[in-house]
């Protein structure tokens, strides 16, 4: 089951899912409405209501036609812009937000709509059987078209003004933001810390796969762990790019090929990096988002400026987790753990990205230093406290090699109240 819902969120994530399977639902609704036609649905509705009713064959064929031509072009319109947002917010924020943008389910459904409304309309045009004095051309169906054609206009209307919001840097770094705080915040409230026994003399096992490590199908695991009595240590961590042949899988005890395979199984590895729940890759994006902006080319220091301060609130968070992660069967027995990424870790990563492109403005290192006094006032122990204090240190000692203006390192040092 585990190994199912795994496969079902990777293949919801692309750009083809909603509009496949939206696409299936109008062809399945073009086979009932002409199952309904040859039980004389539309002769009945002309009996009823015939203004609403096409009774002509060769109109209801122009008119299809006519509704397939222009639903096409608005389809290739709408693929078009999204081509071009990805496109845009490559260029100018990162690659690695492009996964989000595809995976909105909102553009999905959009395009899936078209295509679902295009099928219908074909398979009704083909339905429709030469001139006859007895014939009664499908008007209901030729009604339904027209309505579904006008709810495609207006979902190209929506879809226009989503597109347009969706391509504005603070839109793209919001979504994020909160994606990665509900997964942080998610590992806060269901965390506990748990005393894991000593590895000394376990078994060192190599992984026979290569990839980025995404997570562990945890049912499977936990099975596979309490059937053969393991415990198990996992030396890497999620996000990590792993190279066959990795000592990185330890157990209390040395195991068969058998299980180790099944281990292996239940251990997910993508040949790309995904985002999953992987709050790591939010962290690199924002960052990411905020050093392209103060590049040359860009030139945006309020998009940094904004960026720090949605690392502000993350890096708040990150301090509240636990740096080993756990899983345990059933019976609440203590069976998995990895290394997560701590935090003095990712404040170095994200900081050592920003020195070298931002410490020339004097505006976003005094952010930058805002950050680190804000967080100074979270810490959760002394680790945390000594890791922001190096931080301090080493942004103060770039500042005094780049910035040669007295005044400007004096109120860097005094601490001013800049504007955002």
């Amino acid at each position: 089951m585990n190994r199912i819902k795994n496969i079902f969120h990777r293949v919801r994530s692309k750009i083809a899912f909603y509009p496949s399977l939206i696409s299936i639902i109008g062809v399945l609704f073009a086979f009932l409405l002409i199952y309904m036609e040859q039980r004389h649905i539309s002769k009945y509705l002309m009996d009823i209501a015939p203004g609403l009713v096409i009774d002509n064959t060769e109109t209801a064929r122009t008119l299809l036609s006519t509704l397939i031509g222009g639903l096409i072009s608005l389809m290739v319109f709408s693929f078009s812009m999204v081509m071009i947002l990805l496109n845009q917010a490559s260029s100018n924020f990162s690659p690695r937000v492009l996964p989000g943008i595809i995976s909105n389910e909102k553009h999905q459904i959009v395009l899936g709509l078209y295509l679902a409304v295009i099928l219908y309309n074909i398979f009704i045009l083909v339905s429709i059987e030469p001139t006859k004095s007895n014939y009664q051309t499908p008007g209901f169906s030729v009604l339904i078209a027209i309505i579904l054609t006008i709810l495609c206009l207006a979902a190209f209307i929506y879809f226009i003004h989503n597109i347009s919001q969706s391509i504005k840097v603070g839109t793209i770094l919001n979504s994020i933001h909160l994606n990665t705080k509900n997964k942080l915040q998610n590992i806060i409230d269901n965390q506990e810390f748990k005393a894991f026994p000593s590895q000394e003399n376990w078994s060192l096992n190599t992984i026979d796969t290569t990839g980025y490590f995404q997570g562990i199908l945890s049912g499977d695991l936990l099975e596979t762990c309490k059937n053969n009595d393991l415990k198990i240590v996992l030396k890497f961590r999620k996000g990590q790019f792993v190279l066959k042949g990795f000592k990185g899988l330890m157990t209390n005890k040395p195991i068969s090929e058998e299980v180790k395979g099944k281990i292996l199984k239940s251990l997910i590895f993508s040949s790309e990096e995904l985002t999953g729940e992987n709050y790591i890759y939010g962290f690199r994006q924002i960052s990411e988002i905020g050093i392209k902006a103060m590049s040359p080319g860009i030139n945006d220091p309020g998009t940094a400026l904004n960026s720090i301060d949605y690392l502000t609130e993350l890096f708040s968070l990150l301090m509240q987790i636990n740096e080993l992660e756990y899983w345990t069967d059933d019976k609440k027995a203590l069976r998995v753990y990895a290394e997560r990424n701590t935090f003095s870790e990712v404040l170095f990563n994200v900081l050592a990205t920003y020195r070298p492109y931002c410490l020339g403005d004097i505006i976003v290192s005094q952010k930058l230093l805002y950050m680190l006094n804000i967080l100074g006032e979270h810490v959760i122990n002394s680790n945390q406290s000594e890791a922001i204090q190096e931080e301090i240190i080493n942004i103060k000692k770039d500042l005094e090699l780049q910035i040669k203006n007295s005044r400007d390192l004096t109120k860097i040092k005094e601490g001013f109240n800049s504007w955002s």
